[in-house]
């Protein structure tokens, strides 16, 4: 992609280690439960796949797909559901895993829709939070790195679909 860089944010070392320290306080927190692991597809699913494995209880997965964004840098505004979940989480544990949370409106989405039908419990885990440009009613659980708000891709965070694959965090300037 022509006249786009990305300038390193966070190291992959740096989210590993963070990734640790959230799997730690999620193995104290749900000692002796079974709680379902709600990735957010798509960006959600290498912070999602790492934590996974620091997990040492049993545990559940599912994914919903949600588009606010499209190929663009800026959220439209509107929440589509591309693809619900497959469980039954009523009266269940459930921890949503989100790759970034800016605008809020994919989490307040994915809270609502979930509360719905009935769980015990509900936390959210994000590898970021731009502080500053969310609107939330709630507090976000589990947090890997408070940013500023700066467009960031790699590890699972994308670029019109581009970017996913790098292993840290990296701001995304024009050039």
């Amino acid at each position: 992609m022509k006249n786009i860089n990305y300038v390193p944010f966070i190291t992959n070392s740096e989210v590993k280690k963070r990734i640790k320290d959230i799997a730690k306080e999620i193995n104290k927190e749900y000692k002796n439960k079974v709680p379902v692991f709600i990735g957010v597809l798509n960006g959600a699913f290498v912070f999602m796949a790492d934590l996974i494995r620091e997990i040492k209880i049993d545990c559940e997965i599912d994914f919903y797909k949600l588009s606010s964004y499209g190929d663009r840098k800026i959220s439209s505004g509107e929440v589509k559901s591309l693809k619900d979940l497959n469980c039954d989480i009523t009266g269940r544990d459930v921890i949503v895993v989100e790759d970034i949370i800016d605008s809020g409106l994919s989490i307040k989405y994915i809270k609502e829709d979930i509360q719905k039908q009935n769980p015990k419990s509900l936390k959210i885990a994000s590898l970021l939070f731009k502080e500053g440009v969310s609107n939330l009613y709630f507090d976000i659980d589990y947090i890997g790195f408070k940013i500023p708000n700066e467009f960031v891709v790699g590890y699972g965070l994308d670029y019109a679909q581009k970017y996913r694959n790098l292993k840290g965090i990296f701001v995304l300037k024009k050039v």
